[in-house]
């Protein structure tokens, strides 16, 4: 917001240490850089002395934390566009890395109804949750009605009372052969 301060975060790190990191904040003017700050790391965990290019730029960050942040006071519409932070490691062999940042300014915060997507989210919600119950019912219902159709098969699986032995297997039934003719 316009007459506020605002944070640039930036944070390094290196697997295999650092050696006189250079690292430095710039902001894209329209195609020309305008360096902010600058300055170099000798080893870990040593403060480094930063030259500071701009009246209203504060470096915060410490090399204990491995943070080259930078504050931005009391900012302006002028101040609107690209920031970018660039370091380089010569134990990395001289990698470049760098983050850019765009800035935009405003006059005030504009609050932001949510009514509308409060409404469709709790919408959508209520229906995956009927749904949901829905299908855990039928699992339910499915599950009892085959309990109650094994019950079913078992009682159903009993003998006729009839106890023909002719084949030699109780309860089967025989074939009824007619008196034999002579």
């Amino acid at each position: 917001m316009n007459g506020s301060t605002v944070l640039l975060p930036c944070t390094y790190s290196s697997c295999i240490g650092i050696k006189n990191l250079y690292f430095n904040w710039h902001y894209n003017d329209n195609g020309t850089m305008l360096k902010l700050c600058e300055a170099v790391i000798p080893i870990e965990g040593v403060e480094p002395k930063v030259s500071v290019y701009h009246e209203r730029v504060e470096f915060i960050g410490s090399s204990k934390n491995n943070n080259i942040s930078i504050l931005l006071w009391n900012i302006t519409f002028d101040d609107e566009g690209e920031y970018i932070c660039f370091a380089k490691n010569p134990k990395e062999k001289y990698r470049n890395h760098s983050a850019s940042y765009t800035l935009i300014v405003v006059d005030r915060m504009r609050e932001v109804d949510n009514t509308l997507t409060v409404i469709i989210v709790s919408v959508l919600g209520g229906v995956i949750g009927i749904v949901i119950i829905v299908m855990v019912i039928k699992a339910l219902v499915v599950h009892f009605l085959l309990k109650d159709d094994e019950k079913t098969k078992d009682c159903l699986v009993s003998s006729s009372g009839n106890d023909n032995t002719e084949n030699g297997l109780t309860g089967a039934k025989a074939d009824n052969k007619g008196t034999p003719k002579a």
